[in-house]
């Protein structure tokens, strides 16, 4: 018993003293990773906690207070609904606290960039105190969480646009047939991609015998949307490229498809309730790494970005010079306070924010709740909405960036 105390003791402090030497290594220049990091932190947390604390907060009486105990799978909702707000406090008070910074003479700009320690504590705590809250405000966190996932989706489809745009102009920049070439071919393999998944979607959610109108419909809307990509896009008076269409074009198909397969089990439209454990995992997988994706490449795009997280104005570096003259040095080190921040400290928060939300919708399969006896409710229809009307919603988006510069020729987008 001694040696394990002592065992335990050293492997605390040696996990510590790593913690410690990993926190305090962390740069400026590596903040956005790191923030990145606390993130994916987050997901692995959630993903243990859904797996192995059901037992645990069974005997949490302010957890159980049903007259039946719920199933295991509630008691697992649970715990990831409750580590997802406090992850989403945590950002939401950083982005609250961050609203205005300009410039890195801040002093909101150190605590940004720094205090890293006192930052993962706070996570901690915040984390650990989400357990003592009562299920009411845990209930109505996960009905917001659905309204929060649909922004990050348009978040995503915004970084989406952006990359596939960049994408584009990069290798026709390059202005050699290869690039083309290799432009075109993706473009149709992002094609036909598209036709075929719609394909599956009309074998799998529009079942002979039964009335699936609205499946076909959704469908229906999302190849109309496609072709009317490819319309727009090839019109003369666009001027606009055939990859970023194919791409968002393969987008909303898989939206459409996300959408259909979050559709109650029992609905008898839904194909996949024969296969609803392996198409959850998968569904699962993908939208976890499309989540990680887009968040880091939120961060690191962060850097650069002129549009998406700049801040609306920054003020001038050495715009305000002091009454008196400073030494050499202190002249440089003021002249590097003063720079303005390269993009909005707030969005980028928030931007965790609603990621944090999305993400337990992914890790709970949006669509677990709970009455008052403590039976599982099946609420999946709202995540259905959610899904196919961010795909409408990308659609129009991506329209919009296509004809705007037609629309307004002298502002610039």
């Amino acid at each position: 018993m001694w040696a394990a105390t002592c065992l335990a003791s050293c492997c605390a402090g040696c996990a510590c003293d790593a913690c410690r030497t990993v926190v305090t290594g962390i740069s400026r220049k590596s903040a956005r990773i790191a923030y990145c990091g606390l993130f994916a932190l987050s997901l692995v947390v959630s993903w243990i906690l859904r797996e192995v604390a059901a037992p645990l907060m069974e005997k949490i009486p302010w957890i159980n207070h049903f007259r039946q105990t719920p199933d295991r799978e509630w008691f697992e909702t649970d715990a990831v609904l409750r580590v997802s707000l406090g992850n989403f406090l945590f950002f939401t008070i950083l982005a609250v606290f961050m609203v205005g910074v300009k410039n890195q003479k801040d002093p909101r700009d150190s605590v940004h960039h720094g205090g890293w320690m006192m930052k993962v504590i706070c996570w901690c705590l915040l984390v650990i105190l989400m357990f003592f809250l009562p299920n009411e405000i845990i209930s109505f966190y996960e009905t917001t969480s659905k309204f929060g996932s649909g922004l990050f989706l348009l978040v995503q489809v915004v970084l989406l646009l952006d990359f596939v745009h960049s994408w584009n102009d990069k290798w026709v920049g390059y202005d050699e047939q290869f690039w083309y070439m290799a432009l075109l071919i993706v473009s149709l393999v992002c094609y036909v991609a598209t036709f075929a998944f719609s394909g599956l979607l009309f074998y799998l959610f529009t079942a002979s015998g039964h009335d699936c109108g609205l499946n076909s419909f959704f469908i229906m809307m999302t190849l109309i949307f496609v072709f009317a990509f490819a319309v727009v896009t090839l019109h003369p008076s666009v001027n606009g490229s055939i990859l970023p269409a194919s791409v968002i074009s393969l987008y909303c198909m898989y939206l459409c498809y996300s959408g259909l397969a979050s559709e109650p089990r029992d609905y008898e439209c839904n194909g996949l309730h024969k296969h609803s454990k392996a198409v959850s995992t998968s569904t699962l997988t993908i939208g976890l790494l499309t989540t990680v994706l887009s968040v880091v490449y939120s961060a690191v795009r962060a850097g650069s970005s002129t549009t998406l997280l700049s801040p609306p104005s920054s003020p001038r570096a050495g715009a305000g010079k002091p009454l008196l003259p400073l030494d050499k040095a202190d002249e440089e080190e003021e002249k590097e306070k003063a720079k303005p921040v390269t993009y909005s400290y707030s969005f980028f928060h928030l931007i965790f924010s609603l990621a944090s939300m999305y993400s337990a919708m992914l890790l709970t399969g949006w669509s677990t709740s709970v009455g008052e006896s403590g039976k599982l409710v099946d609420v999946g229809w709202p995540s259905v909405w959610v899904r196919i009307v961010t795909g409408w919603a990308t659609a129009a988006l991506f329209m919009w960036s296509l004809v705007a510069p037609f629309i307004f020729p002298n502002r610039e987008f």
